[in-house]
């Protein structure tokens, strides 16, 4: 079987975490390449999951080589990156979440 694998930035990884997803957390841009070329090469890896701000910067080679692999399937994370009062980032978490298990969800504090 295989698995769902989120890169994403410290802020959100809690919130995938939730979802049941394995999560690693990326502090600097320097480390997206590696860590993205790592999955790829990882045959338990079914859909790798990437913060949007981070497929920005990416390699061209990588670009090149996520678009020619059949899997992992390789998609892009809306992630918002500046959040306003912490009802809007609670219900960006939940559209979020929503949509990834398919019903809401609700997180008590």
């Amino acid at each position: 079987m295989y698995k769902v694998v989120v890169l994403t930035d410290p802020e959100t990884a809690y919130g995938f975490r939730l979802a049941g997803v394995d999560v690693y957390e990326i502090d600097c841009p320097e480390e997206v390449n590696n860590e993205i070329n790592r999955h790829l090469e990882d045959d338990r890896t079914g859909i790798l999951a990437v913060n949007e701000g981070f497929l920005v910067g990416i390699d061209d080679r990588i670009k090149a080589r996520i678009e020619a692999t059949y899997r992992p399937i390789v998609v892009s994370l809306p992630i918002k990156e500046k959040f306003g009062a912490i009802g809007e980032r609670k219900a960006f978490l939940a559209r979020l979440v929503h949509k990834a298990v398919g019903f809401d969800v609700t997180l008590r504090e």
